[in-house]
């Protein structure tokens, strides 16, 4: 009896469930735009974000202009954000921010708009496309409304991608260093002290700035040498003034005493 009564409650439900998509399918094929933009937020309100982007899909562009049409656009925004399609949901907050200025969601859709970047910008090996867009974004939210209650949000997001660049540039110059090219992993890490003076590698960096120059200097042509070890010993200098008690002092004192060495014997 129990196994009968389970069948026929799936088999009503199965029945229901093809109703359902048959009316909606009758719906989206209608021309009654109230009706089918009715049953799309309705769905949406549900949480069926999938089925509710067909009816926003086919309302948007008729409705373009209007308050109907902001709220199309704010909302497939957020049916795209819930299922996690964040690139797409950046693409519609974008769009109705820019379209709808003065809506009632422009400055949560500015917001947005950065945030989905943000949720996109991959670990720090990879390309950091979307961290530099975030940034951007998140910089015009911050220049846009400067008033808002999310700006502290926006800088805390900011320094997270700042702090994933900084570790793609330190890993960029240690990749050089290692490959035996000191000259480009001289400029990585010089140029990474110019855009992080405060980087928390900034000892490190500097202890390999100073042996890049000596080995860089070692392997040159005889009118380079000279050069080189002076910058060497000026690296050498700046790693023991920022860093007096340096984990790295015996070592760089031995190179530092090898380019002076080298200096008087030319």
């Amino acid at each position: 009896m129990l196994r009968k009564t389970i069948f026929v409650s799936l088999v009503a439900g199965i029945v229901i469930l093809a109703s359902s998509c048959n009316n909606y399918s009758k719906i989206l094929k209608s021309g009654n735009n109230t009706l089918k933009y009715e049953t799309g937020v309705d769905l949406y309100e549900k949480g069926d974000f999938n089925k509710a982007l067909q009816f926003f899909d086919i309302l948007r562009a008729v409705n373009r202009g209007t308050d109907k049409g902001a709220k199309l656009t704010y909302y497939s925004a957020n049916c795209y954000f819930q299922m996690k399609d964040y690139q797409i949901a950046s693409y519609y907050y974008n769009q109705y921010a820019q379209t709808y200025p003065r809506g009632e969601f422009a400055q949560e859709s500015a917001f947005l708009t950065a945030y989905c970047n943000y949720l996109e910008s991959p670990r720090a090996s990879l390309d950091q496309t979307n961290t530099y867009i975030a940034l951007r974004e998140l910089q015009n939210f911050i220049d846009m409304y400067p008033g808002s209650t999310k700006i502290e949000e926006a800088h805390r997001l900011m320094d997270d991608l700042r702090a994933k660049l900084e570790v793609k540039s330190y890993n960029v110059g240690m990749l050089y260093y290692k490959m035996g090219d000191y000259q480009a992993a001289i400029t990585s890490f010089e140029n990474l002290l110019d855009e992080y003076p405060d980087t928390d590698f900034k000892e490190t960096i500097l202890f390999s700035i100073t042996k890049a120059y000596y080995t860089y200097a070692e392997k040159s042509i005889f009118t380079k040498k000279d050069e080189r070890y002076e910058k060497t010993i000026e690296s050498y200098n700046n790693l023991l003034y920022s860093f007096p008690e340096s984990e790295y002092l015996e070592e760089v004192e031995e190179i530092n005493t090898k380019a002076r060495e080298n200096l008087k014997n030319k």
